[in-house]
């Protein structure tokens, strides 16, 4: 376990238990990755069952774009709907190269059933085998789909957000601009969880952590060094490391969050800060005590407050309160 942390009281039991990432190999590629999702599904499955009462589940294949394959998946729509509403593209984590929409039903079903809205979750492709823009270009194709069949799915093409939490807030961070500079769909808002945004890696935090559990520079290197592929050779798209991006005006307004003792609290709030700096309306959290996953936590007083305090952010930002739903 990390020393010397002013972990919440209530996360510190978690925290002696939760795996801290040392370094990787240079060399390690696709066999350390399909190991890494391995792990990752076995610590899901633990879980157990995800909870899927009072939604109707659709799976669906989205074409992708410009002869990229098809992206699987899941649409999640409460069976009291009524009409036309909101929803949401909620992109999946996993430091770009782990994570699945099957692993994060529990997620998704939860905030379609507590919101009362429709979510739906790309299955993008994942690094190494398929280096940056695959995912946010999955991402945008997914997005597209959505404004496609929002009368089939029943949205309100005014009302469609995205959002994601560690590598998908990054991806989410990325679509905004992508689908802004190419005058693509619309996107009401933002929902940026302790977003993975910057692959320099310099921020003060991201310098300091590196024994911390769950995440840590060690894990943030690996992550990058996947997601951006051997060939980069510095040439970085802002949509793959959304913190590059010159100019953010013009963009959707944003709730960004950030956990205290966790390598990426920095670079989401500097990135909050630029959004306000270039005229994005934005709320930024960031929760004391706490590290990266530790949300998983949930009855953790602090857990619940970060839960409650989103799901009131997303309701008001999807128009929800004010038409009394």
């Amino acid at each position: 376990m990390a020393q010397g942390y002013r972990f919440d009281p209530e996360l510190a039991e978690f925290a002696a238990m939760a795996p801290v990432p040392g370094p990787a190999a240079p060399d390690s590629g696709v066999a350390e990755a399909v190991a890494q999702r391995e792990q990752a599904r076995t610590v899901m499955s633990m879980l157990g069952e995800s909870d899927l009462s009072g939604l109707v589940v659709e799976e669906v294949r989205i074409p992708g774009l410009d002869g990229a394959p098809d992206v699987p998946a899941l649409v999640y729509r409460p069976e009291a709907l009524i009409g036309t509403g909101p929803g949401i593209v909620q992109i999946h984590g996993g430091g770009f190269s782990s994570g699945s929409i099957f692993g994060d039903m529990e997620g998704a079903s939860g905030l379609a059933r507590a919101a009362g809205i429709v979510v739906v979750t790309p299955e993008y492709r994942l690094a190494p085998e398929h280096p940056a823009p695959a995912a946010v270009e999955d991402c945008y194709a997914t997005l597209c789909w959505v404004h496609a069949n929002a009368e089939r799915l029943e949205l309100d093409p005014a009302r469609i957000a995205i959002g994601g939490g560690s590598a998908g807030g990054g991806i989410a961070a990325g679509l905004a601009l992508m689908a802004r500079d190419r005058g693509g769909p619309a996107i009401c808002f933002q929902f940026l969880m302790i977003p993975e945004l910057d692959h320099r890696l310099e921020t003060p935090s991201m310098r300091q952590f590196d024994d911390t559990p769950m995440w840590n520079r060690h894990a943030a290197e690996q992550s990058w060094r996947w997601y951006l592929g051997a060939g980069h050779d510095g040439d970085v798209s802002p949509y793959a490391s959304p913190s590059i991006a010159p100019d953010l005006t013009g963009l959707p307004p944003a709730y960004v969050s950030a956990m205290e003792f966790d390598p990426l609290r920095d670079e989401a709030i500097h990135y909050a800060l630029r959004l306000l700096e270039a005229g994005v309306s934005v709320e930024l959290h960031s929760f004391p005590g706490t590290f990266h996953g530790s949300a998983l936590v949930t009855t953790a007083a602090v857990s619940k407050r970060e839960s409650a305090e989103r799901l009131a952010v997303m309701r008001r930002a999807l128009g929800l309160d004010a038409v009394g739903s």
